[in-house]
């Protein structure tokens, strides 16, 4: 299925849902942050700034660009409002939402069952898999997710990540070594302090065009492939809606696969 057909089952889906919650539980929440961010005319967006091709940081200049980048601009431009970046990280996003630090965290952030116990996300607008990378000159050791899964293989991962409980649950046999940002697993290979970094099949892509050094499976074998939504605060069912359709309304038009040709090449 495809996601812009998901979105239209789930949009049905979601109205019933809405309608039946009434009118008493979105009045019981307090001010919507799609008011706020029209009173205060500025978007707030939480962003890693690691996450290559989604969420890159310069440090000389603390700029930021990259998919998720161009997204929150165009999201601030529909809103009529002024865009402002929040740097976070992947360990403090959640904390970042309940605090009210900003609206909406764009970074490149995946489903799964952990993060919504805490937090709401969007519709889905990509998807993607999980794959490891590791140095070329192991390219006929590692062919396969059984070879890494081996006694002996160092697993570097990013702290905080979905990628660390992957690790855990697909490797057990391995050691997991979890490196705390701006450090990135990748390095860790490079550097050799690692045997195997375990990451989206979208920042793989990205990191081995940059680091010849460097390769992954082929996608065929990615693992727990899944979908890309953004992150709000649970229960503020006007802010979410609004971004709903939004997402279901740039599916349509064709701008996320524009980002995925601009950052993807594909």
């Amino acid at each position: 299925m495809t996601l812009i057909a998901f979105h239209v089952r789930f949009g049905a889906c979601a109205v019933a849902l809405l309608w039946g919650l009434g009118t008493t539980a979105v009045q019981a929440q307090e001010k919507s942050h799609l008011t706020q961010i029209l009173e205060t005319n500025t978007l707030r967006v939480g962003t890693t700034g690691d996450f290559n091709p989604m969420s890159i940081r310069d440090p000389a200049t603390n700029s930021f660009k990259g998919f998720e980048i161009d997204a929150a601009n165009q999201l601030a431009k529909d809103l009529g409002v002024k865009l402002e970046l929040v740097s976070t990280d992947w360990t403090t996003l959640v904390p970042g939402i309940a605090a009210n630090r900003y609206d909406i965290f764009m970074s490149g952030a995946s489903m799964n069952v952990g993060r919504i116990k805490t937090i709401a996300f969007t519709l889905p607008y990509l998807e993607a898999g999980t794959t490891p990378i590791f140095a070329q000159k192991n390219s006929a050791k590692f062919k396969s997710w059984e070879d890494i899964n081996q006694p002996g293989v160092t697993v570097a991962v990013i702290l905080g990540t979905v990628f660390e409980d992957q690790a855990k649950l697909l490797l057990p046999k391995t050691t997991i070594k979890s490196v705390q940002p701006p450090a990135t697993s990748w390095q860790e290979v490079l550097s050799g302090r690692a045997d195997v970094a375990i990451t989206s099949s979208i920042d793989a892509q990205s990191i081995v065009a940059r680091f010849p050094a460097l390769v992954h499976l082929p996608s065929e074998q990615d693992r727990n492939k899944r979908p890309f939504g953004y992150i709000v605060a649970q229960g503020d069912f006007v802010w979410t809606n609004y971004l709903n359709n939004w997402v279901s309304l740039k599916l349509a038009e064709g701008f996320f696969q524009s980002l995925k040709t601009k950052w993807f090449n594909n």
